[in-house]
């Protein structure tokens, strides 16, 4: 769920959507018009921090937030490219158990060509195998590994 600062005045303006109307809320910015439409992205969003029992991954949610935000201010779906490396206990968010409340918004990112690489240490660590995981979440030999893969394709890391 987003994190809104205590103090905001108006959380009507967060909205879902276009492509996740789940999840993913973004508020609209007032004066920056569109976003050119022949931009793209490749972006990288590094994920270590479990969700709260019971709550869908923050860290999972703000890669869907990144998308809507961006197809809502006109880039094509198709000229963003997610991918969401996930270590230290964020790797229990992606196992295929009843219980996992983040299991039904990786399915839809998944579904939308978001890619999800655990990292393999971590997943040692943990005792997580590969079959423990919802189907199409891959593994890497680590994070560091993933991330430097990813940055040698043109990936940016999101600093957030």
């Amino acid at each position: 769920m987003l994190a809104i600062p205590a103090n905001a005045q108006d959380m009507s303006v967060f909205k879902t959507g276009p492509v996740f109307t789940d999840f993913g809320p973004h508020a609209p910015v007032a004066g920056i018009g569109e976003v050119p439409a022949d931009t793209e992205f490749s972006v990288a969003f590094d994920v270590s921090e479990k969700a709260e029992e019971g709550k869908r991954n923050r860290g999972f949610e703000s890669a869907a937030r990144f998308i809507n935000m961006h197809v809502a201010h006109g880039v094509p779906e198709e000229n963003i490219r997610i991918a969401v490396v996930v270590h230290g206990k964020a790797v229990n968010d992606l196992l295929a158990s009843p219980d996992n409340a983040s299991a039904d918004m990786v399915r839809a990112m998944l579904d939308h060509g978001v890619r999800f690489i655990v990292c393999g240490q971590s997943a040692a660590a943990y005792g997580v195998k590969q079959e423990d995981l919802l189907p199409g979440v891959e593994m890497a030999l680590s994070a560091m590994t993933a991330q430097a893969l990813l940055q040698q394709r043109g990936y940016t890391v999101n600093p957030f």
